[in-house]
């Protein structure tokens, strides 16, 4: 008799189970530690990160979380580093891939963040699980967490108002501007800003409108946080984005309609936008093609005329022009409390190779003018050799060109924020307020010079 075969469904087969889903949150968290190490580690700016969207399969929520842990680990870093170092006594293992990037912005949500400590330890270790490199040290995350959340206030009563900077960065501040001063601006850059505005019209009109103050400047400071799209104004192009130390240049330029003036590092656009809402007919140049085409944009929903050109300003050829602003490139170091990341990303060497080219620009720039043409030189650094040194060192060589100086009442009478020589100087402990979020400003350095007829 022939045997029947089994057939093959009696036969057993082998069992996939279905692996359980992320839980949520993990993806932004994982986001977060990705964008922190590719600022601190491969020296990336944070909004060039995340403007590069194909990096990012978010949603905007959880986008949006991702930043706000990114900033919140850079901006309070000596912090975070601190603590993690108490409960590190053997350091961090070698070779375990993103464990200190997740370590660092998990502990930042523990600090600083409105996030439970169980969640932020839960996602930690799952984020650690997720990389094979990593994975072996979760056990030890879970540990060093849930120390930090323990001890978190011990954590938090540390005294040092420059723990959470470069020692090279504090070290140039306290020279430059004595223990106290320097201690003063260090704790400022621990408290997020608020946005300012440059509005067109009435500012007390339009803080009414959209919930602000009108600083002495004539800037209107949100109170709160808000959609800017969906504010009034926005739409009809009554407004922009702009720091209130930021619009102060191009109002010391005082241009009349019909004027002919160039904004010759004009990214992202504020102030080219504010000399053609006083009438100017303003070249804007800058070397990004992309950053220009975003320049456009803004020009567009604001309704303003504007000649875009793409090009450098050492080489830029134009007929003369009545009047320049010249933002040159710089450290950002006076922005660090708005872009946290700046702390981290630039180095002291910096300082010496941009003060090169800013020399250079500025020689350009007053060979662009028109005999009696005005020029506004201004940087968002706090460092002298960006600054006061730029100017001193330009009107040596150059006796075509003389100072402007600025009066307290152009900068809304912030006697504080002018110099002997009468150049302005914004720091962050500028504008008093009990509300760290509505005092402040960028520290910025501005001078006006003009060529003799």
């Amino acid at each position: 008799m022939n045997q029947k075969k089994a057939a093959p469904s009696a036969q057993k087969r082998p069992r996939f189970e279905t692996p359980p889903p992320p839980p949520p949150g993990l993806a932004a968290r994982q986001a977060a530690a990705a964008a922190f190490a590719d600022v601190v580690a491969n020296g990336r700016s944070l909004d060039e990160r995340f403007a590069a969207d194909s990096h990012f399969s978010l949603d905007v929520r959880d986008r949006a979380l991702a930043r706000s842990i990114v900033v919140a680990s850079l901006r309070r870093l000596g912090t975070v580093r601190a603590a993690l170092a108490r409960f590190l006594e053997r350091g961090l293992p070698k070779k375990a891939g993103p464990l200190e990037y997740i370590l660092t912005t998990s502990a930042a949500q523990i600090l600083f963040m409105d996030v439970p400590d169980h969640a932020a330890v839960d996602l930690a270790v799952h984020a650690a699980r997720a990389d094979q490199r990593s994975a072996p040290f979760a056990a030890l995350v879970n540990a060093v967490l849930r120390n930090i959340a323990r001890e978190k206030e011990a954590m938090l009563a540390v005294e040092d108002p420059f723990l959470d900077m470069p020692m090279w960065l504090a070290a140039r501040w306290r020279k430059a501007y004595g223990e106290d001063v320097a201690a003063r601006m260090a704790v400022m850059l621990r408290h997020e800003p608020t946005l300012d505005l440059t509005v067109c019209g009435d500012g007390q009109e339009w803080a009414d409108k959209i919930g602000g103050i009108v600083l002495p400047t004539g800037s209107v400071r949100l109170v709160n946080r808000a959609a800017i799209e969906e504010l009034p104004g926005y739409a009809e192009g009554q407004w922009w984005v702009q720091d209130a130390a930021a619009a102060l240049p191009a109002r010391l330029l005082n241009v009349r309609p019909g004027e002919r003036v160039a904004d010759l590092c004009a990214a992202p656009g504020g102030k080219s936008a504010q000399l053609a809402a006083a009438g100017a007919e303003v070249v804007a140049l800058d070397k990004s093609a992309e950053r220009l085409r975003r320049l456009a944009v803004n020009f567009e929903r604001l309704r303003l005329p504007v000649d875009i050109a793409v090009g450098d300003a050492l080489t830029f050829e134009a007929q003369p022009f009545d009047a320049i602003l010249l933002d040159a490139p710089c450290s950002a170091t006076g922005t660090i409390r708005r872009h946290p990341d700046v702390a981290w990303v630039k180095r002291a060497s910096d300082i010496a190779a941009l003060a090169l080219v800013q020399a250079k620009m500025l020689e350009r720039a007053c060979g662009m003018l028109k005999p009696g043409g005005r020029l506004v030189y201004c940087t968002c650094s706090l460092e002298a050799e960006e600054g006061p040194a730029q100017i001193a060192a330009l009107l040596r060589r150059n006796p075509d060109m003389v100072r402007l100086p600025v009066s307290a009442d152009e900068i809304g009478g912030m006697s504080e924020c002018l110099t002997a020589e009468g150049e302005v100087r914004t720091m962050p402990i500028h504008l008093p307020n009990d509300d760290s979020r509505l005092a402040g400003l960028d520290g910025f350095f501005m001078a006006r010079l003009q060529r003799k007829s």
